[in-house]
């Protein structure tokens, strides 16, 4: 069995109470007890909680994000986020800090920031990475890094409240009551979210009209306690993709979905595809409103 690495503030899904290793589970004072898989990981996202059988990626979207991440095509995202992370670390000034991946999927970025911040030796860092997705989840143990992997849902995160630093979302579903929720007062979230030239070119040869989009509005999150404080673009050009690298990311985005046939098809024919990347940093911190705390 691979080692699973335990985090101080996981909670049961099913009654909120702490969770502690208990041999090979974690178990809480309610009697409800989730085993640690052979991989190295835990599953806390109840049957009841599930919206299908199989939710968040597929087996394929994963195995398809994987290859295309670990051709280094998206490093350049990847070491915008270890300089915010380095930055929000540094003007935090604590000494323990808890880090949470929401929506960490195959565990390129969290792991990334681990190894090239060398967070992975210092005593006082708490690493968590949690995923819908358990084939997302399965694949993220396989850095073996002293990180606590966790099937689990951004809705109803497995985590006590204010126990949390920093929170970083790529690309992901991000909820901001729940997020507010196991954040500490002045804890940051770091986003990243497509700019609206993101991907153009395949973009225009899959679809017959493109829309171009902002990112969505922090109207919500302001009415959750967080601000804005810091906002940057990143925008650079990958590698020539080859046929294969095209076809991962057809199938690691959403466009597979979204796409008709003869729109897949059109991408699916390219042999390479030079590609522009655009990608919005924002940077938010939580400060409870008076109402609420």
């Amino acid at each position: 069995m691979a080692k699973f690495t335990p985090a101080a503030h996981l909670i049961c899904p099913l009654d909120q109470q702490p969770l502690a290793l208990d041999g090979g589970s974690l178990k809480c004072l309610g009697g409800h007890s989730f085993d640690i898989a052979k991989q190295g990981y835990v599953n806390l996202l109840p049957v009841q909680k599930k919206k299908s059988k199989d939710p968040g990626d597929s087996k394929e979207m994963i195995q398809a994000r994987q290859r295309f991440l670990q051709a280094g095509l998206y490093q350049p995202i990847s070491d915008q986020l270890n300089q915010l992370v380095s930055e929000q670390l540094e003007l935090s000034g604590t000494d323990g800090v808890t880090i949470l991946d929401a929506g960490c999927g195959e565990g390129y970025y969290l792991s990334r920031l681990a190894t090239e911040n060398q967070l992975t030796g210092m005593d006082q860092v708490e690493l968590l990475g949690v995923d819908i997705s358990k084939w997302g989840v399965q694949a993220a143990t396989k850095y073996q890094l002293p990180i606590t992997w966790v099937v689990g849902s951004n809705a109803q995160l497995p985590i006590e409240s204010a126990t949390v630093d920093l929170i970083i979302c790529m690309f992901g579903f991000w909820q901001p009551e729940w997020f507010t929720k196991v954040l500490k007062p002045g804890g940051k979230i770091i986003l990243a979210e497509s700019g609206m030239d993101h991907l153009m070119e395949l973009r225009e040869i899959i679809y017959k009209e493109v829309h171009r989009k902002d990112v969505p509005s922090l109207k919500h999150a302001e009415d959750a306690g967080l601000k804005l404080v810091d906002q940057k673009k990143i925008e650079f050009k990958p590698q020539t993709l080859n046929k294969a690298q095209i076809r991962d990311l057809l199938v690691m985005t959403p466009h597979l979905y979204r796409a008709n046939y003869e729109g897949k098809q059109s991408a699916q024919q390219l042999e390479k595809l030079d590609l522009t990347a655009q990608v919005i940093f924002r940077v938010l911190e939580f400060n409870p409103r008076p109402d609420k705390v």
